[in-house]
Formats: C-alpha cells, sequence, structure tokens
C-alpha cells in the first residue's frame, strides 16, 4: 500500500448568512478566540436540514463544512485534501482504503467520532438516502472498522470518482446516535451547531466551544435569505448584512465598486447552468429538435443580456478547473436559420416546448431569452415558474413533469451524475456516453482525463442539454472581512475559514 500524505486543512471556501445588523466582534470565546458574529445574505434557502433524503444544493451548501464534516474535503484547487481522517493508504490493486482518523473529535451531541460511526454513515448512505446522488456510493463493496480510529472501505472495482465523492454531501458523517429527525435537528462534527431556524428569513449558526479542530473567528453566523436581488443588495448597502455571498444581479456591481466600504471578489464556480431537455418525452427525445434548439440559442448574447456578462461559456458539463476541460463552445454555433431548417425536418417540426422555471434569478432571467430565441427558430414556448427549492424538486426533478427547465448544478463533477444514470430527472441514455465514464472511473490518471473529454464531447455531439454559461464566483462583502475565496468549487459555502481584519 502505498501512503497519501496527510496535507494541512486549509479553511476556506464562503459565504452564506445574515441576520439584522452586522456584528460586532469582542472577546471570550474558546481559547480567546474573538466573540462576533457574522451576516451573510443568500437567495435559495433550504427546505429543510435533511440532505440524505431532499435533493438539491442549498441543504449542504449551508451544513456541509459547517455543521457536517466528511473524511476528506476538497481545497480551492479542487484538490482531496484529510479532514476527520488525518491520512489513509490505498492498495495496490486500487480497491481498498485504509483511513487513519484523527482522535479527540466529537459530535455536537458529545459523542465521540469513531471509525464504527463512519461505517455507519457510509452504510446508512446505501440503504437509507433517498436523494439521487446516494448511487455514488454503489460501489462500496463493504466498509468495516478495523479499531476505533481506523476505517477500511472495500471498493467493488476501482474508482477514481469514490474518494472524489467522500468530499460532497454522501461523504458527511453523521452520529449513531443522531439521525432521529434530521429533517430539524442537526447533529455534527464540525465547528458550528445549528441553534435558530425561522423559517422564510434565516438560519442561525452557533459556533461550539469543544470543537475538535481549529476555532473559528466568529461565535455566530446567521444565514439570511431573500427572494429579491434587490432587497439582498439593500441589506448589504444598509449594514443589515456583511456578505452577499452570490451576487444575483450582476449589472448591479457597479454600486459596490465605487464605494470603498465594500469588496468585490470576482472568480469562477463549477456551477454550470443548463438548459435541460426531459429526454424521456417529445419534443426533446428527437436528437433533431435538441439540434435545432441548440442552434436557435445565442449563449453570447444571452449572457450578455441576462447575466451582465459575467460567467464563462462552455459548450458542454465540464467547467475549465476540471482536468478534462475542453472548449467545446464552436461544436454546436448559434444559427436561427439553421435551427428553422433542422426543427422543420425534425419529427415535431410544430414543437411545443413547457419551460419550467425554478424562482432563481439567473433562471427568470435567461428564461425570458432562451424563450425569445426558441420563437424565433419556430418552437411554441408556454412558461412557468415554480418556487424553489421545493416546487421545482417535486414537480421537475422527481416527476419530470416538463419538457425543459434551466438550473445550475452547483455540484462538483457532476456529469456522469447528470447523463450517466437514466433515471436522473434528464432521462438521457446513451451507452456511449456510460461506457466512456465507466472507463475513465476505473482507469489511472491519463485514461481518466481521455475518457471523460470523450464522454463531454459525445454529450455536445448528441446535444444532451443545452449549457447556456458557467456560473462566476461574485461576492461582495464589506472591507473588512478576509477568507473569500476567489474560486468556489465545493458543494458548500464554508465560512469557517472567514475573519474580520
Amino acid at each position: 500500500m502505498r501512503r497519501l500524505a496527510a496535507l494541512a486543512l486549509a479553511g476556506s471556501l464562503v459565504l452564506t448568512a445574515c441576520s439584522a445588523g452586522a456584528g460586532s466582534s469582542g472577546t471570550g470565546g474558546p481559547s480567546g478566540a474573538p466573540s462576533t458574529d457574522l451576516a451573510v445574505g443568500m437567495i435559495a434557502e433550504p427546505a429543510n436540514l435533511d440532505f440524505t433524503r431532499t435533493d438539491g444544493a442549498a441543504i449542504p451548501q449551508a451544513l456541509l463544512d459547517n455543521v457536517y464534516e466528511g473524511l476528506v474535503a476538497v481545497d480551492d484547487d479542487g484538490r482531496v485534501v484529510p479532514r476527520l481522517a488525518k491520512s489513509w493508504d490505498v492498495s495496490p490493486d486500487r480497491r481498498t482504503y485504509a483511513f487513519h482518523l484523527v482522535e479527540g473529535a466529537t459530535f455536537s451531541n458529545g459523542q465521540p467520532f469513531t471509525a464504527a460511526d463512519a461505517v455507519f454513515s457510509i452504510d446508512r448512505v446505501k440503504k437509507e438516502w433517498t436523494t439521487s446522488l446516494a448511487r455514488a456510493m454503489d460501489v462500496v463493496a463493504k466498509a468495516e472498522a478495523k479499531d476505533e480510529h481506523t476505517l477500511v472501505v472495500t471498493l467493488t472495482r476501482p474508482s477514481n470518482d469514490w474518494l472524489y465523492r467522500m468530499t460532497t454531501r454522501i461523504g458527511a458523517m453523521f452520529s449513531r446516535t443522531g439521525v432521529d429527525d434530521l429533517a430539524t435537528t442537526t447533529v455534527g462534527t464540525g465547528p458550528y451547531t445549528v441553534d435558530r431556524w425561522k423559517r422564510g428569513d434565516s438560519l442561525h449558526l452557533t459556533r461550539r466551544d469543544d470543537y475538535w479542530g481549529t476555532t473559528p473567528f466568529f461565535t455566530g453566523v446567521t444565514l439570511k435569505y431573500f427572494k429579491d436581488p434587490t432587497a439582498l443588495d439593500n441589506a448589504l448597502l444598509t449594514n443589515a448584512i456583511d456578505v452577499v455571498s452570490t451576487v444575483q444581479a450582476p449589472e448591479s456591481l457597479g454600486q459596490f465598486t465605487n464605494d470603498p466600504r465594500f469588496q468585490v471578489v470576482e472568480g469562477t464556480t463549477n456551477g454550470e447552468v443548463v438548459l435541460s431537455f426531459n429526454h424521456a418525452r417529445p419534443p426533446f427525445d428527437d436528437p433533431a429538435v435538441r439540434r435545432a434548439a441548440r442552434q436557435a440559442i445565442d449563449e453570447k448574447s444571452l449572457l450578455q443580456s441576462c447575466w451582465a456578462g459575467r460567467g464563462t461559456l462552455i459548450g458542454s458539463m465540464v467547467p475549465p478547473t476540471d482536468p478534462w476541460y475542453e472548449d467545446l463552445t464552436g461544436l454546436r454555433p448559434h444559427d436561427p436559420e439553421a435551427a428553422k431548417a433542422t426543427l422543420a425536418r425534425s419529427a415535431h417540426p410544430d414543437a411545443t416546448v413547457r419551460l419550467r422555471l425554478p424562482t432563481l434569478p439567473y433562471a427568470t432571467s435567461c428564461g425570458q431569452v432562451v424563450k425569445s430565441d426558441l420563437e424565433k427558430a419556430g418552437f411554441r414556448v408556454t412558461l412557468d415558474q415554480l418556487e424553489f427549492p421545493a416546487a421545482w424538486v417535486t414537480q421537475v426533478m422527481k416527476n419530470g413533469d416538463y419538457d425543459a427547465s434551466i438550473v445550475a448544478h452547483v455540484e462538483p463533477r457532476d456529469l456522469p451524475t447528470l447523463y450517466g444514470n437514466p433515471d436522473y430527472y434528464l432521462h438521457y441514455d446513451n451507452p456511449k456516453v456510460r461506457a466512456a465514464i465507466a472507463a475513465g472511473d476505473a482507469g489511472d490518471e491519463k485514461t481518466q482525463v481521455a475518457k471523460m473529454k470523450e464522454a463531454a464531447r459525445l454529450l455536445a455531439e448528441d446535444d444532451a442539454s443545452e449549457w447556456l454559461f458557467l456560473l462566476p464566483n461574485l461576492v461582495v462583502a464589506k472591507k473588512d472581512v478576509t477568507g473569500l475565496p476567489t474560486n468556489s468549487v465545493g458543494e458548500s459555502f464554508d465560512v469557517t475559514g472567514l475573519a474580520r481584519g
């Protein structure tokens, strides 16, 4: 077995939270740490606190790394680094992982974290999780506690993807005595606990005095949720919050860039804004209709008009921060005349599209542009909006009651999730794509890169979706807030590395 050296964890990643009034600093925290509060404004509020049974990004954005931790985490550069496992060994056949766990970690209910809890958490994903992402744990043959601080996981086959997935929500460690009411009560090993949840308004996190790792700067963090981008911006301008976690109206940035009270951080994310096609029913079961739709949409103009030109055009389901990124934006260029001709020759020349949008600013703004572009090519488009996350997740993701939708898929390296599982809400079924994904997962690093590039190109050639753009990481904060990362590449908005300078 070869030893993977333990790397120091650098607390990072961002934002998320907000309360009425910025916090004031003082002393009195554990180990002399400052006693202070942080307020961060966000858009999508969790429907509940249980990401084991509820899809969508809002819950892990708030809770992962802050309340729940995994054996491993991902750093700002997308590398897998230690968290509750201080190091690990991998067998020569790449099927067995031996994790050496930190000592002294406890859950917020006072119970110690042990290898038995890790076994419980992994087995629970396989047996009791009901979300679509739980399939990533199917590759695990067994998990065993060799002793209190040694966990051994055996896979059914070599998998490059599995360890990376353990940095996401499916890798969260749960207490064996703390899963009775996950929808309202959280029990994790992280530095914060949820102590107040005002539904429709805010979620408040309180710092733990007994946290096993490095004590965060802020005593309390309030995640405050806004449905309106203007209200979110105004909350920062009026000193009601400290951070806008993700700017929802990029055209409004000027009011902050010219104000010395604020800082603007701009980087990238792995949040692909996808025009999703429902492959299970007409009209998008026809490849020609999908091609016509992609030819009809002017991505450059769309990005400028609905997101102020902020973001990156990508051409397939891979962001530039992934090793297998390839610029495929030129593969299906905007050509409205070709779109009309392609649609006319298709099986559905009078295609009617029910475009169902989540009530998120980027979706509602870009949805109008998509509707207009499609109609110019001959599509008949009806548009409605669904409250996000509850109504959209139920009607679109679970029930498949849609023809097309627009949503940002912010989970890292999620190409296999969307296009490798025909049961997922896109109902995309392409054996060649699944074969490329499988070969990339089982191969060495060079093979993984080559096969994932192949999968991305197959998706683009098959017009599996229309990838509108990659969301930018746009954060606005008070000048004295430090630790804001340039890029956001994980699932969580990690507040543990933020401070006030």
